[in-house]
């Protein structure tokens, strides 16, 4: 609980973590990140793939600019974006201030489950007496 005597500290703007997870939150920017993980695109490829409008895809552009994962780029009339990973690293560096978490145990698992599906089934009315 904060201390009503103190008030909160004034923020400056909006914070740049909040715009780059806010960014990824949405799958269809998420899919243009990884298109642009191999080259960089011209506008117009980028919406090849989605059925949306290149308007839509011009907005979903936008919020990735702003949230400083893209830069876009004019080259005589083709706009081109180009991944920049700062932001992204940025966010990475937050998420493993988090520190290590344990990691799950696949071998085990898999021996659990071949356990379980190789027992039969418990039948209603059987009894191990």
């Amino acid at each position: 609980m904060t201390d009503p005597a103190s008030p909160p500290l004034p923020r400056t703007g909006p914070d740049p973590l909040d715009q780059v997870f806010a960014a990824l939150a949405d799958p269809t920017r998420r899919a243009i990140l990884s298109m642009l993980l191999e080259d960089d695109m011209a506008v117009t490829d980028v919406a090849d793939p989605f059925s949306m409008s290149l308007a839509a895809i011009s907005k979903h552009l936008a919020i990735l600019t702003r949230a400083g994962l893209i830069t876009q780029e004019k080259r005589g009339r083709v706009k081109w974006c180009k991944l920049d990973p700062d932001a992204l690293r940025a966010a990475s560096v937050w998420m493993q201030s988090f520190g290590q978490f344990e990691a799950v145990n696949l071998d085990a698992f898999e021996r659990f489950l071949e356990t379980e599906l190789a027992a039969p089934p418990d039948r209603p009315g059987d009894t191990d007496t």
